[in-house]
Formats: structure tokens, C-alpha cells, sequence
């Protein structure tokens, strides 16, 4: 019976909405409904059972309505909070999971890696931003530990690449030639705060981006008197 008199309705509010969503909202479903009881047959009345079918499903898209605006809501207030808390951790220095380095003129910000284990051979490989291979570096004969790696920002050539982001990306042997696990860090001083794709991400004063989940520790910058 709606959806007959949905096509009779073709400029009733909500009629066009709904053929172009196939989704009908609680406003509309309602007023299709006193359409409904507008028009049905004096002599043959809608169905009670039917009737009290259709109240039921408008109660149900109300509550779900209603559900929805309330977690929309309380997503918007959570996200308002973790930025109003995120603002304390400006001016700190952290240290974060990344591979990211900045080139800026001769100088290259470091990238921190740990070798789970002894390797034979240890390759980095740094990617442009267009993930473009521009240069690889091998070490040899490496403990397990904690290692600092500081490109020299050229290429394969010998020549300087330009300022920009950079990835590093490493690949390591044991002796026997099993793989060996590397973890790498980044850190820098957080300057500023941003929030995109229901996240928040921190840009340090390089110009790197980390994300919120990534940092594994924050320090209060000494004094110096």
C-alpha cells in the first residue's frame, strides 16, 4: 500500500529523496503513513495487524535515528576532547614508531633501528615521496641493538636530492640467512597538531607527521639556566 501510494505522491516531500537513496527518513515515512490512512478504502479498511505493523517499523527507524544522532554526538565530543588534550603535547619531545626522515639543505634528520638479532648484512633503502628508490646503503657484520642511521641525502650518483620527506626502509640477514627483525624510530620536538580521517596526527619541528598512536614516549625539553 506505501509503495503504491509513494508512486502516486511523486512530488510529496520525501517521495524524490526516497526513489533517489532508496532510503526513507522518520518525517517522511510518517507523513506516508497519514497519506495511507488518507486514502485507504472506507470499505475496506487497512488491516489492523497491518496498521500496527507499520507503527512498529516507523518506532524502529525513530530509535535508530535517534541512536545514530546520539553517537554522532558522542563521537564529536571525544574528538573535540582528544584534541583539547593533544594541544599538552606541543612543545614535547617524543619519540615515535616511523621511518621518516627530512632533508633540509646538507642536513638529514636521523632514523633509529633495532636489530632483534646479529646480521650479516643490513640494507637501507630510501624512498622520494613517490616512493621512488633514489638510494641503498648496505652495512655489514651488526649486533642486535640499537642503531642510528643519517643519510647523507644523495642518490645513487653522488648527488644531493632535493628538501623534501623521505622513507627508510630496512632489510637485514642473520648469518644463516634468516630474516631479522627491524624496528625503527623516529623523534623530534611536536610543533603543531592536526586531525584528519578520525585521527590525530602531530607534525614535529622538521616538518614530519606521526601519528598520535605511534608515540612511544614524550619528555619535557630540559631547561637550560
Amino acid at each position: 500500500m506505501i509503495d503504491q501510494i509513494l508512486q502516486q505522491q511523486g512530488g510529496f516531500y520525501g517521495a524524490d529523496k526516497a526513489s533517489k537513496n532508496d532510503v526513507l527518513g522518520k518525517d517522511a515515512f510518517l507523513k506516508l503513513l497519514v497519506v495511507q490512512l488518507q486514502n485507504q478504502d472506507p470499505l475496506n479498511p487497512l488491516d489492523d495487524k497491518e496498521f500496527i505493523a507499520q507503527l512498529a517499523q516507523f518506532s524502529s527507524l525513530e530509535q535508530m535515528t535517534n541512536i545514530s544522532d546520539g553517537i554522532k554526538s558522542l563521537t564529536d565530543k571525544t574528538a573535540q576532547q582528544d584534541m583539547l588534550s593533544a594541544v599538552n603535547y606541543i612543545g614535547k619531545d617524543v619519540t615515535a614508531s616511523g621511518s621518516s626522515m627530512t632533508k633540509l639543505a646538507d642536513y638529514v634528520t636521523p632514523v633509529y633501528f633495532t636489530l632483534s638479532g646479529p646480521a650479516a648484512q643490513v640494507y637501507a633503502n630510501v624512498y622520494d615521496g613517490n616512493n621512488n628508490l633514489v638510494r641503498t646503503e648496505k652495512f655489514t657484520s651488526m649486533q642486535a641493538g640499537e642503531f642510528a642511521f643519517t643519510w647523507d641525502g644523495k642518490d645513487y650518483s653522488g648527488n644531493p636530492v632535493n628538501n623534501g620527506q623521505y622513507n627508510v626502509y630496512f632489510a637485514a640477514e642473520s648469518p644463516t640467512g634468516a630474516a631479522v627483525f627491524v624496528d625503527t624510530e623516529v623523534s623530534g620536538t611536536i610543533t603543531a597538531l592536526e586531525q584528519g580521517d578520525g585521527e590525530t596526527f602531530f607534525r614535529l619541528n622538521d616538518g614530519r607527521k606521526i601519528s598520535f598512536g605511534d608515540i612511544k614516549k614524550v619528555v619535557q625539553p630540559a631547561v637550560i639556566e
